[in-house]
């Protein structure tokens, strides 16, 4: 049955914001690192899913520009788990045929961190399943005035640029915007995420925390999105 609303719906692309990890280990009497460790469990089970569901496209908010301003030992933390996840993971994520990206500003990232990115995006580059993209040191307003300064450097005329061409020299270029963008933890608000490729996804907010995110959960959303009507404006 989600196979077919994929398929009826032509969904293609789940953006998704991983919000809870540090309240569900609250709720938990846990330290926020356990929280993040069953988000990592959580975002397989979801990468799964959307193969299984027939989704090509996944993206989701791993760190934002504004993280930064979190407590040092949770920065490194985080930053830590990246790369021992990808340094774990990336066997499995390849031979379940998993394309892994990046978008974001990686030059803040340390040298061992780039290459650990570097690695896991040429190891991966010829898969043919889900696209799975990390938003990591990510932010929307950065990401389009970015754009919008290598549009100027090649001396275009003003009335030459188009929403196409801003597209093109966003970190998305290539990948269609996203159908669905997903919030979990109940918060109600974007977080400076994909704000230009949002325009016309339909939204949903799910008050579970990222933790408890599963199939069933994802299947649930895809169910949603099958009863919206997209109207585009019209």
């Amino acid at each position: 049955m989600l196979e077919n609303i994929v398929k009826e719906t032509n969904l293609k692309h789940i953006a998704i914001i991983m919000d809870g990890n540090r309240r569900w280990a609250k709720e938990h009497n846990l330290p926020s690192a356990f929280g993040h460790k069953k988000g990592v469990e959580a975002l397989k089970s979801v990468v799964r899913a959307c193969d299984d569901f027939g989704v090509k496209y996944l993206t989701v908010y791993a760190f934002s520009t504004e993280n930064w301003n979190r407590k040092q030992e949770e920065v490194d933390f985080l930053m830590d788990l990246v790369a021992v996840t990808l340094t774990n993971e990336l066997a499995e994520m390849y031979k379940e045929g998993v394309q892994i990206r990046y978008i974001g500003d990686l030059s803040r990232l340390s040298d061992k961190l780039q290459k650990i990115i570097a690695n896991s995006v040429e190891t991966t580059k010829n898969n043919t399943g889900v696209v799975l993209q990390i938003a990591l040191n990510y932010g929307s307003r950065a990401e389009i005035t970015n754009a919008v300064r290598k549009i100027i450097q090649t001396g275009i005329a003003q009335d030459e640029i188009t929403e196409e061409l801003i597209s093109q020299n966003l970190y998305t270029a290539g990948v269609p915007d996203p159908d669905i963008l997903i919030r979990s933890g109940g918060e109600q608000r974007i977080s400076n995420y994909l704000l230009w490729q949002i325009a016309y996804s339909e939204i949903i907010i799910r008050n579970e925390f990222w933790p408890e995110f599963d199939k069933k959960i994802l299947g649930e959303c895809i169910e949603e999105f099958g009863k919206r009507n997209r109207r585009y404006g019209k």
